[in-house]
């Protein structure tokens, strides 16, 4: 077998030539296309991992903002709770003062009308007092009662200085008389009996004269020109009244 040179440098140049060809029109844009794709999918993968990393930053972001709303939501609930049980409280305590001022003024209220009507019960048992004593008396005979009371304005004239019983009798002359108040009229000589005593108590020189003023009760009274002496029960039963409806007042 021969072995042809100008043969195999003939093959060796069209070997060479398409080998040339195709690393030109081929491999090359093979290669271009490759390196193009792969790009594509690093970019995708990049992409890809952003996107998660993204995910992942919002899911965490997303969990944090979970968190600190069901904190906030706690926080406010139990703000909410202290301030409900704070205003209960309030209220329980203003509606415990409000109850205590309504029971104590109800109290008050109560002691006020009991004295009240313990005062008015007393009014009317003296009112009653009063006319059954009237009515009692108006059995006495009168020249008893007469001597009575005329007894006790000896006594009490007799218990006064010779100075106290000159001013009583200051201004007593002719056109000034000793008016001796009753009860009821006196008799002719029950009425000459008190002129001679309280003659002698005071001097025979004064004048007396007799009025009535039913009112009194019993007993009597003496109007001086400048002094009044009450032995009448009209006096001591409005002293009575009075305490009666001072001791009311102060309660």
């Amino acid at each position: 077998m021969q072995f042809d040179w100008w043969t195999f440098a003939l093959q060796t140049i069209n070997f060479a030539v398409l080998v040339w060809l195709l690393h030109r029109f081929l491999y090359r844009p093979v290669l271009r296309m490759i390196d193009a794709r792969r790009a594509a999918v690093d970019k995708q993968f990049a992409d890809a991992a952003a996107a998660e990393a993204q995910a992942k930053s919002e899911l965490a972001e997303s969990a944090a903002a979970r968190t600190a709303i069901g904190t906030e939501r706690e926080a406010a609930l139990k703000t909410a709770l202290a301030q409900a049980e704070e205003a209960a409280a309030q209220l329980r305590d203003r509606a415990k003062m409000e109850a205590a001022a309504l029971l104590d003024e109800a109290r008050k209220t109560m002691a006020a009308e009991r004295e009240l009507a313990l005062a008015e019960a007393r009014r009317v048992a003296l009112d009653l007092g009063v006319e059954i004593a009237r009515r009692l008396l108006a059995e006495v005979p009168t020249h008893q009662r007469a001597e009575a009371w005329l007894e006790r304005v000896e006594q009490h004239l007799a218990a006064l200085s010779p100075a106290e019983r000159r001013q009583l009798g200051d201004g007593l002359n002719d056109k000034e008389s000793l008016r001796v108040v009753t009860a009821v009229p006196l008799p002719d000589e029950d009425a000459a009996e008190w002129r001679a005593r309280l003659g002698r108590a005071l001097g025979d020189r004064i004048a007396i004269a007799f009025d009535v003023d039913a009112g009194l009760v019993a007993g009597a009274e003496l109007h001086f020109p400048n002094a009044i002496l009450r032995f009448s029960w009209r006096s001591a039963l409005s002293a009575i009244r009075t305490e009666i409806e001072d001791h009311a007042h102060a309660r």
